[in-house]
């Protein structure tokens, strides 16, 4: 019954965010105008609105938000799953290195050019990401390294695909291209659109999906590898296939929207404390918090100061660190 009512709840709240987020911007769009374009572009209505209007909420603002929504599902989601598998609370979607190897192929792109062109920061960032969970992987010694050498392996790679992308942007003598680079790793949905949204779609869709099928196990990994082994579960099959499942989520989220930081840790929890911690309704409870949280979070960006948007990432780390201190706390009391 709880997870029904979260379910529904969420559904209504992230079809008014959404709504909300269409209207926000430099022209206010009311609810009803918004859904009467919709149901037009749908065949369901012929009725005639401003053709301006028309294509700033279909062409800008319901892409946007949609993204915004299934970013911050595939986030949370992916949260959920290391937590539970690397046993640590306080673990995250970029706790595997993946963000700041994505970081490091975005600067490669826009300050040194590789590519020539061809390669698009997307298509550097992706490759910056797979590149640093493969680090990371070898590092960890692959499926047969536990929980405390990954998380140790995801330190060092996110220590030294930083200090890469520190370096090229300090060297780089081109002080615009470095406040660019600055605010993409900050997060952003200002350039996305409609085929981002797809892709987007398809991948967190699968993901959810697939990490679905692998709830049973999930629980198990709660209790230790060991137990999940006495219990049957191949670990080291599990471990790839989860690991390598929350590193493609998490390395597309990136090369789209540069890194938003504390939306895997903190809805992971909130709806654990909703809902208990069986995976099976625990990880679509967290997409749909996690989707309402970022849809809210973008729209925050962008009425927080009028005529300037605000980096998403700095939003979600004004609610995320009173929210991890809260975590701290009660890991201190628990101990």
């Amino acid at each position: 019954m709880a997870f029904a009512a979260l379910a529904a709840g969420s559904l209504v709240a992230l079809a008014l965010a959404i709504g909300l987020s269409v209207g926000i911007g430099d022209l206010p769009i009311p609810l009803a105008t918004t859904w009467t374009a919709l149901t037009n572009r749908l065949g369901w209505t012929a009725v005639p609105l401003d053709r301006i209007t028309e294509t700033v909420i279909w062409d800008y603002r319901l892409s946007r938000a949609l993204v915004a929504a299934f970013c911050g599902a595939g986030l949370a989601l992916s949260g959920a799953i290391l937590q539970s598998l690397l046993r640590n609370p306080l673990a995250e979607p970029y706790v595997l290195g993946i963000s700041a190897g994505a970081s490091t192929g975005a600067v490669a792109i826009i300050i040194l050019g590789l590519g020539a062109g061809a390669v698009s920061l997307s298509a550097g960032a992706f490759v910056g990401a797979f590149a640093a969970f493969c680090f990371v992987a070898l590092l960890s010694n692959g499926t047969r390294g536990g929980a405390d050498r990954t998380i140790l392996a995801g330190v060092a790679a996110s220590q030294l695909f930083n200090a890469v992308t520190a370096y090229i942007v300090t060297t780089s003598g081109n002080a615009q291209q470095a406040r660019d680079v600055m605010f993409w790793l900050l997060g952003s949905f200002g350039g996305v659109r409609w085929p981002e949204f797809t892709l987007v779609a398809v991948i967190v869709g699968i993901g959810l999906v697939a990490c679905l099928c692998y709830a049973t196990t999930l629980d198990t990994f709660s209790f230790g590898d060991q137990t999940a082994a006495s219990l049957g579960v191949d670990v080291g099959k599990a471990r790839m296939v989860l690991f390598g499942l929350t590193a493609v989520m998490t390395a597309t989220i990136v090369s789209m929207v540069g890194s938003i930081g504390f939306v895997g840790l903190i809805v992971p929890h909130a709806a654990r404390a909703l809902i208990g911690p069986l995976h099976l309704r625990l990880l679509p409870a967290c997409a749909l918090v996690g989707a309402v949280f970022m849809v809210l979070a973008d729209v925050a960006s962008r009425a927080l100061i009028p005529h300037q948007v605000l980096p998403i990432g700095v939003v979600t780390a004004l609610v995320g660190v009173p929210f991890f201190s809260l975590i701290l706390y009660r890991l201190q009391r628990a101990a």
